[in-house]
C-alpha cells in the first residue's frame, strides 16, 4: 500500500534566495557555520537556466552544503533529493547528493553511506541533474538505505574535485518517492522498507515490528533473503514468504492472521522445521486454537520434541487442535530405538519406583522396561540422576527384589514426554504414516481429555499411542483407522501395538484396528470400549491367536459392547499390581460388561477363547462379570469355549464366585454351550434316590457348580411300580473331585428327567 505518511509533513527545503543562514558549511547541524557569511558565496539573481540561485567559488577539496533542517526518516518513505547543477567558469568539478545520518540523541549514525552517485560536471552552462534516493530500507534503486537508527537527516550536496571553478546551484528538492516503490494499489508494505536487511546476522525483529504496524490490514511482504530474528515476534498483519527466517531456538514466531503450516514452511525454507515452530507457537501463544496442515504433508527424519523445541513449556491446559494434513517418517531418519540394561532394585512398598538403578543417567524418559516380574506396557515416566532411581508408569507385579532389567526407547513422530501436562490436545483428519520406521504420538506425563478423531495412523514399527503416565486421563479417540505394520507375520511373531492407557475414562469408538500384536492395553477403570472393529488373524490354518484387548486391572468398571471382535481375544489380568495375591482388602476381578459384541474366529486353534482371564497372584475370583447378547461363531474350525482362566501363574478361587451373568449369547462353531444360569437336562433311567449329574463343562470359567436355581420336572417322577409320584428333591452342589457336579436327592427311589438351572456363583 502507498504510504502516504509524509502527509502534512514540509520537506521542501526554503530556496536560497530566501537566505543562506538556514544551509551550512558542513554537515548541517546545529552551530554549524553557514553560507550565509561565506565570502566564496552569494545568490545569483537571475541566471538564465535557474532564475535565482546560489553561486560558489570552489576553494575545498570536498565543499558542502547542507539544509540546517532535520528532514525525519520514516520506516517505509522513501525520499528523493534532488538539484540541477551546472559550472560557469574555472576548473571543471564533480558534484554528488549527501547527506548526514542523525538519531534520536542528536548523533551521528556511523557507519552508513551518506552519499550518492558522484556526476562530473562536462562543461560550461550545460546544465546536470543530479539525485540520490534515500530510505531506512536498502532496495534496489535506493543510493542511501540507512536502517533504523536515523531519525532524521540533513540533505544536500558536496562539490568534489578540482578547485577554483564557479558553479551555480538551483535550489535543492527533497520529495517522497515512496509510490514508485510500492505502488498505491498494492495493499502490502516490504519488511525491508522498514530497515529489515535480511543478511543472516543482523536482528531484523524492530523492522518486522515496524512493518507490523503500517500494514494497516494489508500484507507484510518477506522478499528474498535470509532475515535473523532474535526475540519472541507475534505477527498481526497477514504475511507472505519468499525468503527465509532465521532464529534461535527458543524464539517463538507467531502469524496471527497466517497461522497455518503452509506458512512456516514457507517462513523456515523446511518442512521439518516450520511444524516445529509453528507447534511452538501452538503451545507459546493464546490467539490461535489450531494448527491448520492445510492437507499438506510433512516429511520427518527426526522425532519432534515438544519439551524441546518449547522449553519453558511445563503445563498447558487449553484446547489445541493439530489437523487436516499428513505426517511421513523418512525411511533413512533418525529412528534409532535406544537400548539399555540395567540393575536395579524394586520394592512392592514403592510401587512405581527402581531404586539403585546402575546406569540411570542414559537411560531416557519414556523407555519401556523389560523384565521378569514386568507387565506389559511400563514405561519411564520421570528419573532423578542424582538419587539414581526411575519413576514407572505402573507397579511391577515380581516382588521384591535386586534385578536386570532391559529399556528399549521408541522413537515418536510427535514426542511429548517432555512436557510434564497437557491437557485437551485434539488430533484431527491427520494421516499419520509412521512407515515401519517410527512410532506415532507419545503422550505427555499428565493430561486429559487428549482426543484424536477421523485419523489414519499406518505401519507405526513399535507403538501408535504411548501413554507413560496419565496423560491418558479421559482420551477420546473417534473414528480412526490403526494398521500394523506387521501384516504379514503371523500372529505369535508380532510385537507391535496400538494404544496403552494408565488412567481412566477413556472412551473407543468406532475405530478399526488391524493385525497389531494387541490393540490395546488398558489400565485403569471407567473404560468404554464400543462400536470398534480390531481383528488380529492371519493366513495360517490352525493359526493362534492372541489378546487384542488386554484389560491390566482388576475392578475395572468398563463396558465393551457393540464391537467386532475378529480372531482375537479379551485378556484380563493383574499384571500391574505391586501385590498380585488377593489380600481380602481389595476388589478382585469384577466390573465387566460385554454386551452386543460380534466375536469371530477362523482357521484357529481349538483351545482358543474369547475371553480370558488371567491372574498373576492366588486367591483372585470375579466378583461382577456381565456377558450378555453377544455372538461367538468360530469358522472352519470348531473351538472348545468361548472363555477360560489362564492358570500359567495361578488360578481363580471358584469358591468366591459371584454376580456372574452369561446369557442370551449365541453360538456357533464352539463346542460347549456356556451360561451363567445353565440349564441342564438330566435323563435318570434308573430307579435311584441320589442322581448325581455327570460333571458340568458349560458354566463360565468352567467353575465349580455352587448353586441350583431352579429343578423342574420335564416327565414324570415313578417310583418302582411305576407309580406317578410328585416329590422334590433336596440338592448338594459342588459334588466330585472337580466339584462341578450336583446331586439330586429323593425320598424314595425314582427315575425321570429334570431340567435345572445351574450356577457357578452365588449372585448376591
Amino acid at each position: 500500500m502507498n504510504i502516504a505518511i509524509t502527509d502534512g509533513l514540509l520537506l521542501m527545503p526554503p530556496a536560497f534566495h530566501a537566505g543562506l543562514n538556514a544551509w551550512s558549511r558542513s554537515d548541517g547541524t546545529s552551530g554549524s557555520p553557514t553560507w550565509a557569511d561565506a565570502e566564496n558565496a552569494g545568490i545569483n539573481p537571475a541566471d538564465q537556466d535557474f532564475g535565482p540561485c546560489l553561486e560558489i567559488y570552489k576553494q575545498q577539496t570536498t565543499t558542502k552544503l547542507r539544509f540546517m533542517g532535520e528532514t525525519p526518516m520514516i520506516p517505509g518513505v522513501y525520499l528523493r533529493v534532488s538539484a540541477r547543477v551546472k559550472a560557469v567558469a574555472g576548473a571543471l568539478c564533480s558534484v554528488r547528493i549527501a547527506g548526514w545520518a542523525g538519531d534520536g540523541s542528536r548523533n551521528h549514525v556511523a557507519g552508513l553511506t551518506e552519499t550518492g552517485e558522484t556526476v562530473p560536471l562536462p562543461g560550461y552552462g550545460e546544465v546536470v541533474e543530479v539525485s540520490a534516493i534515500v530510505g531506512v530500507g536498502a532496495r534496489d534503486g535506493v543510493d542511501m538505505g540507512w536502517g533504523t537508527l536515523p531519525v532524521y537527516g540533513h540533505f544536500g550536496l558536496d562539490l568534489v574535485g578540482a578547485n577554483g571553478g564557479a558553479i551555480r546551484i538551483e535550489s535543492i528538492r527533497i520529495e517522497d518517492v515512496t509510490s514508485a516503490f510500492i505502488p498505491s494499489l498494492i495493499d502490502w508494505v516490504d519488511v525491508r522498507d522498514f530497515g529489515a536487511v535480511g543478511d543472516g546476522v543482523t536482528n531484523d525483529r524492530a523492522a518486522f515490528v515496524a512493518a507490523d504496524r503500517a500494514a494497516n490490514g494489508g500484507w507484510i511482504l518477506v522478499p528474498e533473503g535470509e532475515f535473523h530474528i532474535d526475540g519472541d515476534l507475534g505477527i498481526e498483519s497477514p504475511i507472505r514468504f519468499k525468503g527465509t527466517l532465521k532464529t534461535p531456538a527458543s524464539t517463538r514466531i507467531s502469524f496471527l492472521q497466517s497461522f497455518d503450516f503452509p506458512t512456516y514452511a514457507d517462513a523456515f525454507g523446511s518442512e521439518a522445521l516450520g511444524l516445529e515452530k509453528a507447534l511452538q507457537a501452538l503451545f507459546g501463544y493464546t490467539d490461535h486454537v489450531s494448527l491448520d496442515l492445510r492437507g499438506r504433508r510433512v516429511e520427518l527424519d527426526k522425532p519432534v520434541f515438544i519439551g524441546e523445541i518449547a522449553p519453558g513449556l511445563s503445563e498447558f491446559s487449553n484446547r489445541r487442535v493439530i489437523c487436516n494434513g499428513s505426517l511421513l517418517a523418512v525411511a533413512d531418519g533418525d529412528w534409532e530405538t535406544g537400548q539399555w540394561s540395567s540393575r536395579a532394585t524394586y520394592s512392592p512398598s514403592k510401587p512405581t519406583r527402581l531404586t539403585n538403578v546402575e546406569n540411570v543417567a542414559a537411560i531416557e524418559i519414556g523407555s519401556r522396561v523389560i523384565g521378569n516380574g514386568v507387565g506389559r506396557e511400563v514405561y519411564v515416566r520421570d528419573k532423578n540422576v542424582s538419587a539414581g532411581w526411575l519413576e514407572l508408569s505402573q507397579p511391577l507385579y515380581g516382588g521384591a527384589g535386586t534385578r536386570n532389567y532391559s529399556f528399549e526407547r521408541y522413537r515418536y513422530l510427535l514426542d511429548f514426554s517432555g512436557v510434564n501436562q497437557i491437557d485437551r490436545l485434539n488430533f484431527v483428519d491427520l494421516d499419520i504414516n509412521c512407515n515401519g520406521v517410527a512410532s506415532a504420538i507419545m503422550l505427555p506425563p499428565k493430561g486429559e481429555m487428549i482426543a484424536m478423531r477421523d485419523c489414519y495412523v499406518t505401519r507405526p514399527r513399535d507403538r501408535a499411542i504411548t501413554s507413560i503416565g496419565r496423560g491418558c486421563q479421559d482420551m477420546l479417540i473417534d473414528r480412526c483407522q490403526f494398521l500394523s505394520n506387521e501384516m504379514s507375520l503371523p500372529a505369535q511373531q508380532r510385537t507391535s501395538i496400538a494404544i496403552n492407557v494408565n488412567a481412566n475414562d477413556v472412551k473407543m469408538r468406532n475405530n478399526r484396528f488391524v493385525r497389531f500384536a494387541h490393540f490395546m492395553v488398558a489400565c485403569g477403570s471407567g473404560h468404554i470400549i464400543t462400536g470398534n472393529h480390531w481383528f488380529q488373524g492371519d493366513n495360517s490354518n490352525d493359526g493362534l491367536r492372541y489378546a487384542g484387548l488386554v484389560l491390566t486391572q482388576k475392578n475395572v468398571q468398563t463396558t465393551i459392547s457393540g464391537n467386532y471382535i475378529d480372531n482375537a481375544s479379551i485378556e484380563w489380568t493383574n499384571e500391574h499390581s505391586a501385590y498380585p495375591d488377593f489380600t481380602g482388602e481389595e476388589f478382585s476381578f469384577g466390573g465387566l460388561t460385554l454386551t452386543g459384541n460380534t466375536c469371530l474366529c477362523s482357521k484357529t486353534v481349538p483351545w482358543f477363547t474369547w475371553l480370558t482371564v488371567k491372574p498373576y497372584g492366588s486367591g483372585h475370583f470375579v466378583h461382577g462379570l456381565s456377558v450378555v447378547g453377544n455372538v461367538f461363531k468360530a469358522l472352519y474350525n470348531a473351538i472348545d469355549r468361548i472363555e477360560r482362566v489362564d492358570t500359567s501363574i495361578a488360578d481363580l478361587d471358584y469358591n468366591n464366585m459371584r454376580n456372574i451373568q452369561f446369557e442370551a449369547n449365541t453360538f456357533n462353531g464352539v463346542v460347549n454351550y456356556v451360561s451363567n444360569p445353565l440349564m441342564v437336562i438330566h435323563d435318570q433311567a434308573s430307579l435311584n434316590n441320589k442322581w448325581t449329574l455327570p460333571v458340568i463343562e458349560g458354566l463360565p470359567f468352567q467353575g465349580w457348580a455352587k448353586s441350583v436355581q431352579s429343578v423342574v420336572a420335564e416327565s414324570a417322577l415313578t417310583n418302582s411300580t411305576g407309580e406317578k409320584v410328585d416329590a422334590m428333591p433336596w440338592v448338594q452342589t459342588q459334588i466330585g473331585s472337580s466339584k462341578r457336579q450336583i446331586r439330586l436327592n429323593w425320598s424314595q427311589k425314582l427315575k425321570g428327567r429334570v431340567c435345572i438351572y445351574a450356577r457357578m456363583d452365588r449372585p448376591q
